[in-house]
Protein backbone atom coordinates (compact mmCIF):
# COMPACT_ATOMS: atom_id res chain seq x y z
CA UNK A 1 0.00 0.00 0.00
CA UNK A 2 1.27 3.44 -0.78
CA UNK A 3 1.96 5.96 1.81
CA UNK A 4 -0.37 8.22 2.30
CA UNK A 5 0.03 11.79 0.66
CA UNK A 6 1.15 14.58 2.71
CA UNK A 7 -2.68 16.22 1.88
CA UNK A 8 -2.19 19.68 3.84
CA UNK A 9 1.54 20.77 2.09
CA UNK A 10 1.26 22.35 -0.85
CA UNK A 11 3.55 20.89 -3.44
CA UNK A 12 4.40 23.36 -6.81
CA UNK A 13 6.20 21.48 -10.01
CA UNK A 14 6.92 22.83 -13.45
CA UNK A 15 7.08 21.29 -16.93
CA UNK A 16 9.65 20.12 -19.35
CA UNK A 17 9.72 22.56 -22.39
CA UNK A 18 9.76 19.21 -24.34
CA UNK A 19 7.21 20.22 -26.67
CA UNK A 20 8.70 24.27 -26.68
CA UNK A 21 12.44 22.98 -27.67
CA UNK A 22 10.46 21.04 -30.91
CA UNK A 23 8.19 24.31 -31.66
CA UNK A 24 11.89 26.48 -31.34
CA UNK A 25 13.10 23.31 -33.87
CA UNK A 26 16.12 22.70 -30.74
CA UNK A 27 17.26 19.23 -30.14
CA UNK A 28 19.93 19.91 -27.67
CA UNK A 29 18.20 17.89 -24.73
CA UNK A 30 21.08 19.48 -22.60
CA UNK A 31 19.01 23.06 -22.74
CA UNK A 32 16.57 20.27 -20.24
CA UNK A 33 18.73 18.85 -18.07
CA UNK A 34 19.77 22.28 -17.38
CA UNK A 35 16.27 23.03 -17.08
CA UNK A 36 15.95 20.36 -14.69
CA UNK A 37 19.06 21.17 -12.45
CA UNK A 38 17.62 24.91 -11.93
CA UNK A 39 14.52 23.36 -10.96
CA UNK A 40 15.77 21.39 -8.42
CA UNK A 41 18.05 24.21 -7.18
CA UNK A 42 15.14 26.78 -7.27
CA UNK A 43 13.55 24.63 -4.79
CA UNK A 44 10.60 22.96 -7.07
CA UNK A 45 9.31 19.65 -5.83
CA UNK A 46 8.28 18.20 -8.96
CA UNK A 47 9.10 17.84 -12.72
CA UNK A 48 6.88 16.71 -15.42
CA UNK A 49 7.06 15.50 -19.01
CA UNK A 50 4.04 15.96 -21.99
CA UNK A 51 3.69 13.13 -24.09
CA UNK A 52 2.29 13.27 -27.68
CA UNK A 53 3.65 11.63 -30.87
CA UNK A 54 1.95 13.27 -33.84
CA UNK A 55 -0.29 15.70 -32.44
CA UNK A 56 2.29 17.60 -30.81
CA UNK A 57 5.24 15.92 -31.15
CA UNK A 58 8.37 16.46 -28.78
CA UNK A 59 10.74 14.26 -27.22
CA UNK A 60 9.71 10.91 -25.37
CA UNK A 61 8.93 11.20 -21.88
CA UNK A 62 9.74 8.41 -20.16
CA UNK A 63 13.34 8.36 -21.76
CA UNK A 64 14.27 12.59 -20.65
CA UNK A 65 12.49 11.48 -17.69
CA UNK A 66 15.27 8.74 -17.21
CA UNK A 67 18.09 10.89 -17.98
CA UNK A 68 16.79 13.40 -15.87
CA UNK A 69 16.44 11.02 -13.06
CA UNK A 70 19.65 10.02 -13.08
CA UNK A 71 21.28 13.86 -12.75
CA UNK A 72 18.86 14.94 -9.96
CA UNK A 73 18.54 13.94 -6.65
CA UNK A 74 15.63 15.08 -4.66
CA UNK A 75 12.88 16.49 -7.20
CA UNK A 76 10.08 14.28 -8.07
CA UNK A 77 9.77 13.24 -11.71
CA UNK A 78 6.21 12.93 -13.75
CA UNK A 79 4.23 12.50 -16.50
CA UNK A 80 1.91 15.08 -17.27
CA UNK A 81 0.13 13.23 -19.24
CA UNK A 82 0.80 10.42 -20.69
CA UNK A 83 -1.13 8.66 -23.19
CA UNK A 84 -0.93 5.11 -21.86
CA UNK A 85 -3.33 3.32 -24.15
CA UNK A 86 -0.82 4.67 -27.24
CA UNK A 87 1.93 1.67 -25.14
CA UNK A 88 1.73 -2.18 -24.99
CA UNK A 89 0.90 -2.78 -21.57
CA UNK A 90 3.66 -5.28 -20.58
CA UNK A 91 6.45 -3.59 -22.22
CA UNK A 92 5.10 0.14 -21.14
CA UNK A 93 5.02 -2.05 -17.44
CA UNK A 94 8.06 -2.96 -17.15
CA UNK A 95 9.33 0.37 -18.65
CA UNK A 96 7.76 2.44 -16.09
CA UNK A 97 9.29 0.07 -13.37
CA UNK A 98 12.59 0.53 -14.39
CA UNK A 99 11.93 4.09 -14.90
CA UNK A 100 10.91 4.26 -10.98
CA UNK A 101 13.97 2.16 -9.88
CA UNK A 102 16.06 4.89 -11.92
CA UNK A 103 14.44 7.74 -10.02
CA UNK A 104 14.97 5.82 -6.66
CA UNK A 105 10.69 5.88 -6.09
CA UNK A 106 10.43 9.47 -7.06
CA UNK A 107 8.05 8.84 -10.10
CA UNK A 108 4.24 9.62 -10.29
CA UNK A 109 2.23 9.35 -13.57
CA UNK A 110 -0.23 11.83 -14.86
CA UNK A 111 -2.54 9.58 -17.28
CA UNK A 112 -4.48 10.97 -19.98
CA UNK A 113 -7.44 9.19 -22.09
CA UNK A 114 -6.90 11.57 -25.15
CA UNK A 115 -8.17 14.24 -25.58
CA UNK A 116 -11.08 14.24 -28.62
CA UNK A 117 -9.92 16.07 -31.74
CA UNK A 118 -8.44 15.52 -34.61
CA UNK A 119 -5.04 15.46 -34.23
CA UNK A 120 -5.52 13.01 -30.99
CA UNK A 121 -7.59 10.48 -33.69
CA UNK A 122 -4.95 11.32 -36.23
CA UNK A 123 -2.48 9.78 -33.49
CA UNK A 124 -4.54 7.41 -32.29
CA UNK A 125 -4.78 5.67 -36.00
CA UNK A 126 -1.02 6.10 -36.71
CA UNK A 127 -0.92 3.52 -33.70
CA UNK A 128 -3.48 1.28 -34.62
CA UNK A 129 -5.41 1.71 -31.45
CA UNK A 130 -9.41 2.63 -31.97
CA UNK A 131 -10.16 5.95 -30.71
CA UNK A 132 -13.41 4.94 -29.43
CA UNK A 133 -11.62 2.53 -27.02
CA UNK A 134 -9.12 4.83 -25.39
CA UNK A 135 -10.97 5.21 -22.01
CA UNK A 136 -11.69 0.96 -21.61
CA UNK A 137 -8.07 0.91 -22.81
CA UNK A 138 -6.36 3.23 -20.14
CA UNK A 139 -8.71 1.42 -17.08
CA UNK A 140 -7.29 -1.99 -18.68
CA UNK A 141 -3.55 -0.81 -18.79
CA UNK A 142 -3.82 0.70 -15.51
CA UNK A 143 -5.32 -2.90 -14.07
CA UNK A 144 -3.04 -4.66 -15.82
CA UNK A 145 0.16 -2.55 -14.77
CA UNK A 146 -0.85 -2.61 -11.07
CA UNK A 147 -0.94 -6.76 -11.31
CA UNK A 148 2.16 -6.88 -13.15
CA UNK A 149 3.60 -4.46 -10.26
CA UNK A 150 2.23 -5.69 -7.12
CA UNK A 151 3.20 -9.63 -8.42
CA UNK A 152 6.90 -8.22 -9.30
CA UNK A 153 9.51 -9.85 -7.52
CA UNK A 154 7.54 -12.22 -5.70
CA UNK A 155 7.14 -16.19 -6.38
CA UNK A 156 4.09 -16.52 -8.13
CA UNK A 157 3.34 -15.04 -11.31
CA UNK A 158 1.44 -12.25 -12.48
CA UNK A 159 -2.08 -13.13 -14.91
CA UNK A 160 -4.37 -10.64 -15.81
CA UNK A 161 -7.95 -10.63 -18.06
CA UNK A 162 -9.13 -7.99 -19.41
CA UNK A 163 -11.74 -6.61 -22.56
CA UNK A 164 -8.63 -5.22 -23.94
CA UNK A 165 -5.37 -6.91 -22.19
CA UNK A 166 -5.26 -10.31 -21.01
CA UNK A 167 -1.70 -11.98 -19.93
CA UNK A 168 -0.58 -15.15 -17.62
CA UNK A 169 2.38 -16.28 -15.92
CA UNK A 170 4.37 -13.04 -16.26
CA UNK A 171 7.21 -13.39 -13.62
CA UNK A 172 10.61 -12.35 -12.67
CA UNK A 173 10.13 -8.93 -14.14
CA UNK A 174 12.31 -6.29 -11.87
CA UNK A 175 9.90 -4.73 -8.94
CA UNK A 176 9.29 -0.74 -9.21
CA UNK A 177 10.80 0.98 -6.50
CA UNK A 178 7.57 2.20 -4.97
CA UNK A 179 5.80 -0.63 -3.46
CA UNK A 180 3.08 -1.79 -5.83
CA UNK A 181 4.68 0.92 -8.06
CA UNK A 182 4.29 4.86 -8.89
CA UNK A 183 1.48 6.80 -8.45
CA UNK A 184 -1.30 7.14 -10.86
CA UNK A 185 -3.41 9.95 -11.47
CA UNK A 186 -5.91 10.79 -13.89
CA UNK A 187 -5.57 14.10 -16.50
CA UNK A 188 -9.08 15.69 -17.31
CA UNK A 189 -11.84 18.27 -16.44
CA UNK A 190 -14.65 18.33 -14.29
CA UNK A 191 -16.88 15.89 -16.46
CA UNK A 192 -18.80 13.30 -14.10
CA UNK A 193 -16.87 10.31 -15.61
CA UNK A 194 -13.59 11.76 -15.09
CA UNK A 195 -14.92 12.27 -11.74
CA UNK A 196 -15.89 9.07 -10.63
CA UNK A 197 -13.04 7.12 -12.52
CA UNK A 198 -10.44 9.20 -10.12
CA UNK A 199 -12.58 8.65 -6.75
CA UNK A 200 -12.84 4.99 -8.53
CA UNK A 201 -9.43 3.79 -9.18
CA UNK A 202 -6.55 6.64 -9.32
CA UNK A 203 -4.54 8.04 -6.73
CA UNK A 204 -4.74 11.44 -7.98
CA UNK A 205 -6.54 14.19 -10.28
CA UNK A 206 -4.80 16.32 -12.53
CA UNK A 207 -7.24 18.82 -14.18
CA UNK A 208 -6.68 21.95 -16.26
CA UNK A 209 -9.91 23.77 -14.79
CA UNK A 210 -9.93 27.58 -15.57
CA UNK A 211 -12.27 28.18 -12.43
CA UNK A 212 -11.39 27.90 -9.15
CA UNK A 213 -15.14 27.32 -7.62
CA UNK A 214 -15.73 24.74 -10.81
CA UNK A 215 -12.37 23.00 -9.02
CA UNK A 216 -13.98 22.98 -5.49
CA UNK A 217 -17.13 21.13 -7.00
CA UNK A 218 -15.08 18.49 -8.92
CA UNK A 219 -12.80 17.90 -5.76
CA UNK A 220 -15.58 17.30 -4.00
CA UNK A 221 -17.46 15.13 -6.12
CA UNK A 222 -14.51 12.90 -6.26
CA UNK A 223 -14.35 12.62 -2.54
CA UNK A 224 -18.10 11.01 -2.75
CA UNK A 225 -17.27 8.46 -5.69
CA UNK A 226 -14.31 7.30 -3.90
CA UNK A 227 -16.31 6.63 -0.51
CA UNK A 228 -18.89 4.87 -2.42
CA UNK A 229 -16.04 2.74 -3.83
CA UNK A 230 -15.02 1.86 -0.01
CA UNK A 231 -11.96 4.07 -0.95
CA UNK A 232 -10.52 7.21 1.61
CA UNK A 233 -10.32 10.57 -0.10
CA UNK A 234 -7.89 11.96 1.74
CA UNK A 235 -5.09 9.40 0.41
CA UNK A 236 -5.79 10.94 -3.30
CA UNK A 237 -3.82 14.26 -4.70
CA UNK A 238 -5.46 16.74 -5.47
CA UNK A 239 -3.08 18.26 -8.39
CA UNK A 240 -3.76 21.29 -10.43
CA UNK A 241 -1.67 22.24 -14.37
CA UNK A 242 -1.79 25.53 -15.12
CA UNK A 243 -0.12 28.05 -17.77
CA UNK A 244 1.67 31.42 -16.36
CA UNK A 245 3.05 34.31 -17.96
CA UNK A 246 4.76 36.72 -15.05
CA UNK A 247 4.94 40.01 -15.58
CA UNK A 248 4.64 43.41 -13.66
CA UNK A 249 3.07 44.76 -16.80
CA UNK A 250 0.20 43.12 -17.32
CA UNK A 251 -0.31 43.70 -20.90
CA UNK A 252 3.04 42.89 -21.75
CA UNK A 253 2.09 39.05 -20.14
CA UNK A 254 -0.89 39.41 -21.88
CA UNK A 255 0.64 39.59 -24.93
CA UNK A 256 3.66 37.40 -24.52
CA UNK A 257 1.38 34.40 -23.12
CA UNK A 258 -1.15 35.04 -26.18
CA UNK A 259 2.36 34.62 -28.62
CA UNK A 260 2.81 31.27 -26.69
CA UNK A 261 -0.74 29.82 -26.58
CA UNK A 262 -1.04 31.07 -30.61
CA UNK A 263 2.44 29.06 -31.71
CA UNK A 264 1.51 26.13 -29.33
CA UNK A 265 -2.23 25.98 -29.90
CA UNK A 266 -2.54 27.12 -33.13
CA UNK A 267 -5.71 29.24 -31.42
CA UNK A 268 -5.57 32.55 -29.84
CA UNK A 269 -5.49 33.15 -25.75
CA UNK A 270 -9.18 33.90 -26.06
CA UNK A 271 -10.14 30.98 -27.39
CA UNK A 272 -8.16 28.58 -25.23
CA UNK A 273 -9.22 30.40 -21.71
CA UNK A 274 -12.26 28.59 -21.82
CA UNK A 275 -10.90 25.24 -21.64
CA UNK A 276 -7.34 25.35 -19.64
CA UNK A 277 -6.30 27.71 -16.89
CA UNK A 278 -4.19 30.27 -17.80
CA UNK A 279 -2.65 33.59 -15.84
CA UNK A 280 -1.19 36.55 -16.98
CA UNK A 281 0.09 39.49 -14.62
CA UNK A 282 1.98 40.59 -11.87
CA UNK A 283 3.57 37.61 -9.33
CA UNK A 284 1.55 39.07 -6.58
CA UNK A 285 -1.71 38.55 -8.85
CA UNK A 286 -0.49 34.82 -10.19
CA UNK A 287 0.03 34.06 -6.71
CA UNK A 288 -3.78 35.53 -4.87
CA UNK A 289 -5.32 33.32 -8.38
CA UNK A 290 -4.00 30.13 -7.22
CA UNK A 291 -4.42 30.76 -3.80
CA UNK A 292 -8.31 30.49 -5.02
CA UNK A 293 -7.12 26.69 -5.80
CA UNK A 294 -5.61 25.86 -2.99
CA UNK A 295 -8.47 26.91 -0.94
CA UNK A 296 -10.75 24.98 -3.46
CA UNK A 297 -8.79 22.13 -2.44
CA UNK A 298 -5.42 21.97 -4.86
CA UNK A 299 -2.20 20.01 -3.02
CA UNK A 300 0.03 19.84 -6.05
CA UNK A 301 -0.10 22.11 -8.54
CA UNK A 302 2.09 21.52 -11.77
CA UNK A 303 3.06 24.83 -13.68
CA UNK A 304 3.59 25.13 -17.48
CA UNK A 305 5.80 28.75 -18.28
CA UNK A 306 3.63 30.56 -20.79
CA UNK A 307 6.93 31.15 -23.20
CA UNK A 308 9.08 29.04 -25.63
CA UNK A 309 12.09 30.70 -23.67
CA UNK A 310 10.67 29.16 -20.61
CA UNK A 311 14.43 29.26 -18.48
CA UNK A 312 14.25 33.33 -19.05
CA UNK A 313 11.49 33.43 -16.23
CA UNK A 314 12.43 30.17 -14.09
CA UNK A 315 13.37 32.97 -11.56
CA UNK A 316 9.84 35.12 -11.35
CA UNK A 317 7.96 32.03 -11.13
CA UNK A 318 9.91 30.45 -8.64
CA UNK A 319 9.22 34.02 -6.68
CA UNK A 320 5.54 34.32 -7.39
CA UNK A 321 4.58 30.31 -6.75
CA UNK A 322 6.74 28.66 -3.79
CA UNK A 323 6.15 31.20 -1.52
CA UNK A 324 2.64 29.36 -1.22
CA UNK A 325 3.84 26.26 0.05
CA UNK A 326 3.40 26.49 4.08
CA UNK A 327 6.82 27.50 6.38
CA UNK A 328 8.89 27.22 2.45
CA UNK A 329 12.54 27.62 3.53
CA UNK A 330 14.37 27.78 0.42
CA UNK A 331 18.17 27.05 0.91
CA UNK A 332 19.86 27.32 -2.50
CA UNK A 333 22.87 24.47 -2.94
CA UNK A 334 25.62 26.15 -4.17
CA UNK A 335 27.51 23.65 -6.23
CA UNK A 336 24.25 22.84 -8.00
CA UNK A 337 23.46 26.33 -8.23
CA UNK A 338 26.77 26.51 -10.41
CA UNK A 339 26.08 23.93 -12.01
CA UNK A 340 22.97 25.15 -13.58
CA UNK A 341 24.43 28.31 -14.33
CA UNK A 342 27.10 26.61 -16.47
Amino acid sequence: MKPQPETRRVSIGLLLPTREMAIAGDEDVRRLLRFAWRAEALGFDSLWAGDSLTARPRFEPLTILAAIAACTERIRLGTAALTAALRPPLSSAHALATLDCVAGGRLTLGLGAGFPYPASEAEFAAMGVPFEQRIGRLLDTVRAWRAIWNAAGGEAPASYAGRYVSYDGIEQLPAPAQPGGPPLWLAGGDAPGVLRRVGRYFDGWMPYLPDAEAYARGWREIGTAARAAGRDPSRLTAGLYVTVAIHPDRDAAMAQLDDYVTRYYGMPLAMMQSLQAFFAGSAADCAAWLAEYLRAGARHVIVRIGSLEPELHAQAVADAVLPLRDGLRRERDEETWTRCEA
